[in-house]
């Protein structure tokens, strides 16, 4: 099943597991603390204090200041348009958009992404719209199938497919932080070099 299918498919928890999933891999973006979103994914599984738990988290990652550069900016979007009510019509439109944020930020960062354009209805999991058989690069593939998985477990599994969700966020918010930190370390040595 594609991702669009399954995000068209999906309940209020599974949406919100998606978006917020989708917004927790991406945080090493905001220079935030890994637990910073932990509370959102606890209201999840308890069905409480989704809307205080969410005004507590932007105030925590400085919603309201808006980075310049893009991978960032798309992840503080992602924060910013969280709808603080919990319904399946408030979700969807977000999750969607999560998720093709998401995808966006992950082709920003991959050096091996090209000019790919990102088609998540395409196949299994999407892949590129690109008009031949070369598929998203690496960084960008790991990225559609942690969507499709979430989504799967949730709907497999419902609330019992939570903390298998978060540990497949948390597996990629590692490989984002990683590919941030090498990102940083070559800004660094260029400008070093420059300087010479």
């Amino acid at each position: 099943m594609s991702l669009v299918e399954l995000i068209a498919r999906a309940d209020e928890r599974a949406l919100a597991v998606g978006g917020l999933a989708c917004l927790d891999r991406c945080l090493p973006l905001l220079g935030g603390d890994d637990e910073a979103l932990r509370p959102l994914w606890a209201s999840l599984a308890d069905g409480s204090g989704w809307a205080g738990d969410l005004a507590r988290a932007r105030d925590l990652l400085g919603a309201g200041r808006p980075p310049g550069d893009e991978a960032a900016l798309l992840v503080h979007r992602m924060l910013e348009s969280a709808p603080a009510e919990r319904t399946a019509g408030a979700l969807r439109p977000w999750a969607d958009a999560c998720s093709a944020a998401s995808l966006r930020v992950h082709r920003l960062l991959d050096p091996a992404a090209g000019d790919d354009v990102l088609r998540p209805d395409a196949g299994d999991t999407g892949g590129p719209d690109t008009g031949d058989a070369v598929g998203p690069s690496p960084l960008v593939a790991a990225e559609l199938r942690r969507q499709a998985m979430v989504l799967e477990l949730l709907a497999d599994h419902g609330a019992q497919g939570l903390r298998r969700a978060l540990e497949v966020t948390v597996e990629g918010r590692r490989v984002l932080r990683a590919v941030v930190s090498r990102r940083a370390r070559n800004t660094v040595e260029a400008g070093a070099r420059a300087a010479l």
